[in-house]
């Protein structure tokens, strides 16, 4: 970079990709998206303003959180004149999609705490599958691995089933 204080510089896309720690490519994959915005200068080169740095950190913040593309250019398209966002913005961002990442992160410990035993799936091939999805039972609360898709919908397909059949009470 040169010595110009970083306000008043026009970064390359080279400067950009250096700092923001980006290949260029995914700069012009991020302007292409709509994510980021350049200009070219007489020369034909892109030229970038510094806050796009903000931009870019921001994207790359949200996707390690398993944003899609297509949901951040969404939320950053709410910011007025498409202004790189602030701190206040980022907390207003990063709420909205505390929802979806807790909804991550319950499907993400289901896979980890089921993966090596009965999923729901229908093709009773574990041991554990006829205690927990006797008779293929899953298949009525829906399709795919319900006990890892559908938990809730699951549990109440095994309470009914085993209520039915009763299953855990004392019959004597």
């Amino acid at each position: 970079m040169s010595d110009k204080p970083i306000l008043e510089a026009n970064l390359s896309v080279g400067q950009v990709a250096k700092r923001a720690a980006v290949a260029v490519s995914a700069l012009h994959f991020y302007e292409q998206k709509g994510l980021i915005r350049s200009w070219r200068n007489s020369g034909n080169q892109r030229r970038y303003k510094p806050d796009v740095l903000r931009r870019v950190a921001v994207i790359k913040a949200a996707q390690k959180m398993g944003i899609t593309l297509e949901e951040i250019k969404i939320t950053l398209s709410t910011l007025p004149e498409n202004r790189t966002p602030t701190k206040k913005d980022w907390a207003l961002m990063s709420t909205k999609w505390q929802a979806q990442l807790d909804e991550r992160i319950a499907y993400m410990q289901r896979v980890r705490d089921l993966v090596d035993g009965c999923i729901g799936c229908g093709c009773l091939s574990m041991t554990s599958c006829p205690m927990y999805n006797p008779d293929d039972i899953m298949a009525t609360a829906g399709d795919g691995a319900i006990y890892l898709e559908a938990p809730d919908k699951a549990l109440a397909t095994k309470l009914c089933y085993d209520s039915e059949n009763k299953i855990g009470t004392n019959n004597k």
